[in-house]
C-alpha cells in the first residue's frame, strides 16, 4: 500500500499520470481524511474532480488516523501541514510500503523515521524503468511535472537524463 498527502496526489492528477499509476500499482493507495479534504477543497478544477471520482470508485482509500497524538507531534517536531502529518501517521499506523510526498518537510521527516517515500518525479521514472511508459511519453509527463511542481532545475535535469532525454 501507498500512502499519498495532498501534494503529490495533485501534482500526479495534473500531470495526467495519476491513472496511469492506479492503473499500475496493484497495492492500493491510501489517503487520510485531512489529504481528502485538502484534494476535493475546489469543486471545478480537473484535478479535484479527478481524484474526487477515484475516491467515490474507491481505486483511492480514505482511512482515518487512530492516533491523533502522533499527527500532533509530527505536526510539532517537523513543521508539518495536517494533511502531510496525517499521511505519515496512517502510514505508521497502516505498515505502509511507502509514501508519496513531494514535500520538503515530509520528506525530512520520512527520512528520519526511516519510512520509505517517493516523489511525483520519482513515481514517474520508476514506472518508465517498468516500461509502463515509452521514454518519449515519460519526458512530456515530466513537462508536467515541472509545469505544476516546485522542483530544482537539478533534480528535473537528472530526471530527464534517466528518463532518456
Amino acid at each position: 500500500m501507498i500512502v499519498f498527502d495532498a501534494s503529490t496526489l495533485i501534482l500526479l492528477a495534473k500531470a495526467e499520470l495519476l491513472d496511469l499509476f492506479l492503473d499500475h500499482y496493484p497495492a492500493g493507495a491510501v489517503i487520510p481524511q485531512a489529504v481528502e479534504g485538502e484534494c476535493v477543497v475546489s469543486p471545478a478544477r480537473p484535478d479535484t474532480i479527478l481524484i474526487r471520482e477515484r475516491i467515490r470508485q474507491r481505486r483511492i482509500t480514505v482511512d482515518s488516523v487512530q492516533a491523533p497524538v502522533v499527527v500532533h507531534r509530527l505536526i510539532t517536531d517537523f513543521h508539518l501541514g495536517h494533511g502531510e502529518a496525517e499521511a505519515i501517521a496512517l502510514a505508521l499506523e497502516k505498515q505502509a510500503h511507502l509514501i508519496a510526498t513531494d514535500d520538503r518537510n515530509a520528506i525530512r521527516a520520512c527520512k528520519l523515521l526511516r519510512l520509505k517515500f517517493t516523489t511525483a518525479v520519482g513515481m514517474l521514472i520508476r514506472m518508465r524503468e517498468k516500461g509502463v511508459i515509452r521514454a518519449d511519453d515519460a519526458l512530456r509527463y515530466l513537462d508536467g511535472l515541472a509545469r505544476y511542481g516546485r522542483y530544482h532545475r537539478v533534480i528535473l535535469d537528472d530526471a530527464r537524463q534517466r528518463l532518456g532525454g
